[in-house]
C-alpha cells in the first residue's frame, strides 16, 4: 500500500508542472497586453507603459518569467492580480465557497435521481420506461451546459418567472459571509432574528437553476452506470440464491444487488464530483454566479496573468486530489486493486 501511495504522489509532481507550463504559456498565446488594456490604448503614455510593464516583470523573457514564477509558487505565493492589486491566494479562497457550494448541490441532485433512475430501469430491464430513462440520460449528457442554462432560464424565469435570472441572493437582503456558504450564513441567529428564514429560502431559489444545469450530466452518467453496475449484479449466482430463498423484491435489489453495485458507482461520483468544478466556469458564467469559474472569465477578458495561471493551478490540483483520494477508497473497498 505505501508503495502505491508514494507511485501516485510521484505522478502528481509532472502532472502539475505540466499544467503549469500549460497555464502560464497558453494565456500569452491570446491576443491582447494587460498593460495596454489597463492603461487603455488611446491614453497609453510609452514612459508610463515601459514602467508599469517593468513594475509587473512583463519585460523579462518568457522563460525567466516563468521561472521566477513556479519559484514563487513552490513558497506558496501566486502572485497578485493585475487589476484588484489582491493576492491570487486570497481571492481564490474568497469565491471558493460559491463554486464549491453550488458543485455539492449539483452532485446532490445527481446522485439523488440519478441512482434510483438507474436501480429502476435496470429492475425493469428492456422496458418502456426503461428506454426512457436511459433515452433521457443520453439527451441529457449529450446538451451543452451553456445551452442548457439558457433554456432554463427562458423557461423558468422569463416566462414563468418562478426563479431568479442570477445571482447567489436577492438585494433586498444582505447577509453577512461568514463561512462563504449562502445556505449556511443565511440560517445564522442574526440573520434569522432581523430577517427570518426569507434569506435562505431567497439562497435556495438562486440555487435551483444553476443546480439543475450543473448536475444534468453527472445524473445522466450515474444513471446509466447504476443501471450497468445493477445489470451485473443482479445476473450474480448470490442474487439469484436470494430469490430462491424467497426474499422479497426490494431486499433482493437494494440490499443484495445495489449494495454490491456501489463500487464502480462510487468511483464514478468521486470523478464527477472533479470534474464538476471545472463545469462551474461556464454554469457560472452564465448565471453570474460569483465563483472561481465567473472570476476566471472575467481574468481571461482583463489578460490578468496571475490570476489565470494559479486559479488553474488552484483548480488542477484540486481536481487531481478528489481524484487521488478516490483512487485510494478504491484500494480499500475493492482489495483486488491493492
Amino acid at each position: 500500500m505505501k508503495s502505491f501511495l508514494k507511485d501516485k504522489i510521484l505522478q502528481l509532481i509532472p502532472t502539475l508542472v505540466g499544467i503549469s507550463l500549460f497555464s502560464f504559456f497558453i494565456i500569452r498565446l491570446v491576443p491582447g497586453d494587460p498593460v495596454m488594456l489597463m492603461l487603455g490604448e488611446r491614453g497609453a503614455d510609452p514612459k508610463i507603459y515601459q514602467e508599469m510593464t517593468q513594475s509587473l516583470g512583463l519585460d523579462k523573457p518568457v522563460l525567466e518569467q516563468y521561472a521566477i514564477y513556479m519559484k514563487n509558487a513552490v513558497q506558496g505565493d501566486f502572485g497578485k492580480s493585475i487589476v484588484s492589486k489582491r493576492s491570487v491566494t486570497s481571492e481564490f479562497f474568497a469565491r471558493f465557497p460559491a463554486t464549491l457550494e453550488l458543485g455539492v448541490c449539483a452532485m446532490i441532485f445527481a446522485i439523488l435521481l440519478g441512482i434510483p433512475a438507474g436501480v429502476y430501469a435496470a429492475v425493469h430491464r428492456n422496458s418502456l420506461p426503461d428506454y426512457l430513462l436511459m433515452g433521457s440520460s443520453l439527451v441529457g449528457y449529450s446538451m451543452p451546459i451553456f445551452w442548457w442554462g439558457l433554456i432554463l432560464i427562458i423557461i423558468f424565469s422569463v416566462t414563468l418567472g418562478v426563479t431568479p435570472v442570477s445571482g447567489r441572493l436577492s438585494v433586498m437582503f444582505d447577509v453577512p459571509s461568514m463561512t462563504g456558504f449562502m445556505l449556511i450564513d443565511s440560517l445564522s441567529p442574526e440573520v434569522i432574528s432581523e430577517e427570518g428564514f426569507a434569506p435562505f429560502i431567497s439562497a435556495v431559489r438562486h440555487l435551483i437553476l444553476p443546480t439543475i444545469a450543473m448536475g444534468t450530466i453527472p445524473l445522466a452518467v450515474v444513471a446509466r452506470m447504476t443501471r450497468s453496475s445493477v445489470l451485473e449484479v443482479l445476473s450474480a449466482p448470490y442474487v439469484q440464491t436470494a430469490k430462491a430463498k424467497g426474499q422479497s423484491f426490494n431486499k433482493v435489489v437494494w440490499r443484495h444487488a445495489f449494495r454490491n453495485a456501489l463500487i464502480p458507482i462510487v468511483t464514478v461520483i468521486g470523478l464527477l464530483f472533479g470534474s464538476i468544478i471545472t463545469g462551474a466556469i461556464l454554469t457560472e458564467t452564465i448565471f453570474s454566479w460569483p465563483g472561481i469559474g465567473k472570476w476566471l472569465v472575467a481574468s481571461i477578458h482583463a489578460r490578468d496573468y496571475p490570476v489565470i495561471q494559479g486559479g488553474i493551478l488552484f483548480i488542477a490540483t484540486m481536481v487531481i486530489a478528489i481524484n487521488f483520494l478516490v483512487d485510494i477508497i478504491y484500494t480499500y473497498v475493492n482489495p483486488k486493486i491493492r
